[in-house]
């Protein structure tokens, strides 16, 4: 009898875990840019205000109201040649205590051949026993360029929540030219309040977050660094194998945002999203 009810409700817990897919591309077309043909499924969507300049914005929103365990999306979306596209998202994606399997988030972005693209999320807040496991795959061209920026924020801090246990795996891939130019994976699982809590992590700090640029150079590093003093958290930026790479830390999420803010403008001429600033 214990096993049938263990099965039922299994069935049960999978038949409500959310699944949402955008896939979509962007091409040039006098001198701007167009998006192409469109897939949406489940609770993920896509949405385009309107145009800047020359370049296209999408909005991605998630009409589930958050991640929780057992939950899997996929974004899938290329830029043309010569193509510009700016993505966000409508607010900071939540991610919910999971009893069960870890949510599963992946994210494939491309760029031809003078293609501009800039992947700018608001934060990742992970609740208490949150479980999530993100794999992010990059192909850029010789002569594309990206700008593209992620944070995570582990408890809402200023209402008093912290994250304690759960599990976060993060994995990134940047291929250049069909080259590996940067791997790199994150595993944080069990006791994750007390791993955080050492000095050599992040020292009690609640968000940290990380920005690519494609290419870097000397210059931009030099950019970015002059700003040193205004930054309210920890900042390591460096440059190499043609991109350059700024890491963030802070004891919240809103003195790290600023301070992401603050490096993404020195970075690139790419305006943020508007719902960055509001």
């Amino acid at each position: 009898m214990r096993t049938e009810t263990a099965r039922a409700a299994s069935a049960i817990f999978a038949a409500n875990r959310a699944r949402g897919a955008v896939r979509f591309g962007v091409h040039l077309q006098d001198g701007v840019t167009r998006r192409g043909d469109l897939h949406e499924s489940g609770s993920l969507r896509v949405r385009f205000p309107s145009p800047e300049a020359e370049g296209l914005s999408g909005v991605f929103v998630n009409t589930a109201g958050g991640i929780a365990g057992g939950d899997r999306f996929d974004i899938g979306i290329t830029a043309g040649e010569g193509a510009r596209l700016t993505l966000t998202t409508a607010a900071a994606e939540k991610v919910y205590r999971a009893p069960g399997p870890a949510a599963q988030l992946d994210i494939a972005l491309k760029a031809e051949q003078g293609a501009h693209l800039a992947w700018l999320p608001q934060e990742t807040i992970l609740f208490d026993r949150a479980r999530i496991v993100r794999r992010i795959d990059i192909e850029l061209a010789e002569d594309a360029s990206l700008l593209l920026c992620e944070i995570v924020v582990f408890g809402r801090t200023a209402m008093g929540e912290k994250m304690l246990h759960g599990e976060f795996v993060d994995r990134w891939r940047l291929r250049r030219g069909g080259r590996l130019v940067f791997a790199e994976t994150i595993r944080l699982d069990g006791d994750i309040g007390a791993r955080l809590a050492r000095p050599a992590v992040a020292k009690g700090g609640a968000a940290i977050g990380t920005a690519l640029i494609v290419p870097g150079s000397e210059a931009v590093l030099e950019r970015m660094r002059e700003a040193s003093e205004t930054f309210g958290g920890e900042v390591g930026i460096s440059c190499w194998n043609g991109f350059a790479m700024a890491r963030f830390c802070a004891q919240d999420a809103a003195r790290l945002r600023a301070d992401m803010i603050t490096v993404l403008g020195r970075a690139s001429p790419t305006p943020l999203p508007r719902l960055w600033l509001n």
